[in-house]
């Protein structure tokens, strides 16, 4: 069943067409990711199917009743509740279900043998447990754990909050609504790795459907089976990014092979009528005249597209030395407060190697780039950078870029013998054309920017890029050229982000920032070699129950873990089962409250622990055992 069709949506702000023609089915089941360069309408088209915003023309069908949850790139809210209070606000009918169980219970205490209201109790408890009653303050806490949120700030009021921790209080609001549909619009956005796999394992196991617009590769990796490429109009793929950059190339080499064909096959018939037309063939030119006519009117094939990409490398740059950075005893943080973030290991950094720093926000990632710049000193420790390194930089913020020049000045002033045209015709690789390139860098959007300061990056003939967060706020067609250029450097790059996908294509090792330690490891491999290393690592020592209820996944994962010990295995097994075993108990015991002895409350305390200690077990065999 759909939960949404629509057929020939199209939309348009004055003159300009934003897109076309766009006809679709979201089934209620469906994860599907929506792509495309900025401004072809990926918002607008969400916007549309939510009905807060009207098509130009073409018609939307919504089933009946369905239940839609949106979230906009910057979610504002002006709540006077605080953060916990706002998540209870989605589950409402639960607490006030709470509310009158708790008058029922004590109309049951004043008069046991009213048989009516111990009938209705038990109707009403059995629906509350089934909705998840007795548990819904622990999903709260589980919700905004996973999002990233500590419990001392569960009682402050959201308008205290920094944006985007009330965008991430508007998420786990929406998430705990439990709509039938998602529609999410960079859900990614002012989350941190940590938050990010947890949002993917919550939507894996999610009951609805969603669609999500995301730059975030890794992410749209993890979380979609269908990815919707808006150009603008709508091509659809099966699978997730990965496989969908394999069909999409696939796609345009067979239309593009399409398209030669039937251009060469015009121009022969073209240049038969031509030679024909009057000599003794005359009859056969004609009918082959009207043949190509008819196929030129309805059967033409436009040459397939290729969307504006930017187009630059880093060119060959000159050598440095074997050793780039070696660190002795390097202590990170601040003079002021003398307070260390980060104690680092002992660092090498060989020519020729990418490394990928990684942490979650406020880990001390930029301090420790502008650590090794010599920008900000260490607080103990040194850093030597190796022989003939040219370091160029690229900023999280580009505090580089001047915001009263123009995008001209700017290049000139990366390389002064530029002339003007050479430097629009080299604004014009990273997608900057006619007037565009005379702006002042202030109006420039966050995408924008990012490309300037790649474009001046690019000028500055380093051989030690320091990259902080290059990937934000670029397009993914940018980010797919910036994976090339990196893999093809002949430099040396270190590189902070939060893009696993860039650090799994490019990285030769990971440094990952652990704040609660002060701690740096390193580790020689991508992200994935990373995580998996820690999961065997976890995997060797734990003794977390495998759940029944996934008996399939649970065979599937234990053949791919030989090497744990089946007699622990049957542990596991017997532990889950006891578990299960002693929910049925409670349970019984709450829809009969008056054969036991123990008091509702008491009994709904045990039910809400129990299940807290299956859902903590769950969790942790999903990271262990998924795929």
């Amino acid at each position: 069943m759909s939960l949404i069709t629509a057929a020939n949506l199209s939309k348009a702000f004055g003159p300009d067409d934003i897109f076309s023609e766009v006809s679709l089915s979201i089934s209620g089941n469906a994860r599907i990711g929506l792509v495309g360069v900025n401004g072809v309408g990926k918002t607008t088209l969400l916007r549309i199917l939510l009905g807060e915003e009207e098509a130009s023309s073409g018609v939307v069908h919504r089933a009946k009743n369905l239940r839609m949850g949106y979230l906009p790139q910057e979610a504002v809210t002006d709540s006077r509740r605080t953060l916990w209070g706002e998540c209870l606000s989605a589950l409402e009918d639960l607490t006030e279900m709470r509310r009158r169980l708790r008058e029922m219970e004590t109309s049951m205490a004043a008069d046991p043998h009213d048989s009516g209201l111990i009938e209705r109790y038990g109707a009403l408890q059995h629906r509350f447990d089934r909705l998840g009653g007795f548990t819904f303050e622990h999903e709260i806490e589980r919700t905004l754990t996973g999002l990233g949120f500590c419990k001392d700030e569960y009682s402050k009021p959201l308008n205290i909050l920094s944006g985007g921790q009330r965008t991430r209080a508007v998420l786990a609001r929406l998430l705990l609504s439990n709509p039938d549909l998602l529609l999410l619009d960079e859900p990614t956005n002012h989350l941190d790795i940590q938050a990010m796999e947890w949002l993917e394992i919550y939507l894996k196991s999610w009951d609805g459907a969603t669609v999500m617009v995301s730059h975030d590769r890794y992410f749209l990796d993890q979380a979609v089976t269908v990815i919707w490429e808006m150009t603008p109009g709508l091509e659809v793929y099966r699978g997730n990014y990965s496989a969908y950059l394999l069909q999409r190339e696939e796609r345009y080499e067979r239309q593009l092979k399409e398209y030669k064909a039937q251009q060469e096959f015009i121009s022969k018939e073209e240049d038969y009528i031509k030679r024909n037309m009057a000599g003794q063939n005359t009859r056969q030119a004609q009918g082959r005249l009207k043949r190509l006519e008819r196929l030129l009117e309805d059967a033409r094939l436009a040459p397939p597209l290729e969307s504006r990409r930017i187009h630059f490398n880093l060119g060959s740059v000159e050598r440095s030395g074997d050793l780039v950075i070696r660190t002795y005893g390097l202590k990170i943080g601040y003079h002021d407060n003398k307070k260390v973030l980060i104690n680092a290991p002992d660092l090498v950094l060989i020519r020729g190697e990418i490394a990928a720093v990684m942490g979650p926000n406020g880990a001390g990632k930029t301090t420790f780039l502008k650590t090794l710049l010599g920008e900000l000193p260490p607080l103990a420790g040194e850093v030597e950078l190796g022989a003939s390194v040219k370091v160029g930089y690229f900023a999280q913020a580009h505090e580089g870029l001047h915001p009263n020049w123009t995008l001209v000045k700017e290049i000139q002033n990366a390389s002064p013998r530029m002339l003007e045209p050479e430097a629009r015709n080299y604004l014009a690789k990273f997608l900057f054309t006619r007037d565009d390139v005379f702006k002042e860098v202030s109006v420039l959007s966050g995408g924008e920017r990012g490309r300037l300061a790649l474009a001046c990056l690019a000028l500055q003939g380093a051989n030690l890029l320091l990259l902080d967060e290059p990937t934000n706020h670029l397009d993914l067609p940018s980010q797919e050229i910036l994976q090339r250029i990196l893999a093809e450097f002949n430099g040396t790059v270190l590189l902070v982000t939060h893009d696993r996908y860039l650090v799994d294509a490019v990285a030769t090792q990971v440094w990952e920032m652990h704040p609660e330690e002060k701690s740096l490891i390193t580790f020689k491999g991508n992200y994935s070699q990373l995580k998996a290393e820690q999961a065997n690592k976890t995997l060797a020592g734990t003794t977390i129950a495998i759940p029944k209820k996934s008996a399939g996944k649970e065979k599937k994962n234990i053949n791919s873990a030989k090497h744990l010990n089946p007699r622990l295995l049957r542990e596991m097994e017997a532990h889950i089962s006891e578990l299960e075993d002693q929910i049925k108990e409670v349970s019984h015991k709450l829809e009969n409250p008056l054969e036991v002895t123990e008091s509702v409350s008491e009994l709904g305390r045990q039910y809400v622990e129990l299940k807290n200690e299956l859902d903590s077990r769950w969790e942790a065999w999903e990271n262990l055992f998924s795929d």
